[in-house]
């Protein structure tokens, strides 16, 4: 794996021209892109707990199925973009979060032509592991090479 020089939120390239609804609805912000690696990170507050009064795991794991995803789309052109689907996920909680920052970290643990494996862990503001998981994603054509498609190309599954 070839890591690139850490990305600063400015410098993020958007996504798609569509922009990214639950991600703006959760809070999730990506602080880091890099080709097979991704930070997420989300300033967890009162809007996040469920009746209990902790974090709801829903948002743990997003911020895991997130991360992985993003870790395997890097793109080494700029404009262009690259899409995946999961197809596995799978989380451990080890504690609970009252809120606060949150840290999700991906990695590619490996590839295929259009399969990649993502290994990722998410961490409290204190730098405690809470989470961590496994999943499956399938890049969708024309987003298997880092290269990408023009964010314009139609969808071809």
């Amino acid at each position: 794996m070839t890591e690139q020089t850490p990305a600063s939120t400015a410098t993020l390239p958007d996504l798609d021209e569509k922009g990214a609804p639950y991600h703006d609805l959760l809070g999730l912000r990506l602080e880091h892109w890099a080709e097979g690696h991704a930070r997420l990170v989300c300033e967890a507050g009162d809007q996040h707990r469920n009746r209990s009064g902790i974090i709801h795991g829903g948002l743990v794991l997003s911020m895991i199925d997130q991360a992985a995803g993003y870790s395997g789309l890097w793109c080494s052109v700029p404009g262009n973009l690259r899409k995946a689907v999961t197809l596995d996920l799978d989380c451990k909680f080890t504690g609970q979060v009252k809120g606060g920052r949150l840290v999700a970290e991906a990695r590619v643990a490996t590839r295929g032509r259009n399969i990649f494996f993502v290994r990722t862990e998410v961490f409290d503001a204190e730098g405690k592991l809470v989470a961590f998981g496994s999943s499956t994603h399938r890049w969708r054509a024309g987003s298997e090479t880092h290269e990408g498609q023009p964010a314009n190309a139609p969808d071809r599954g």
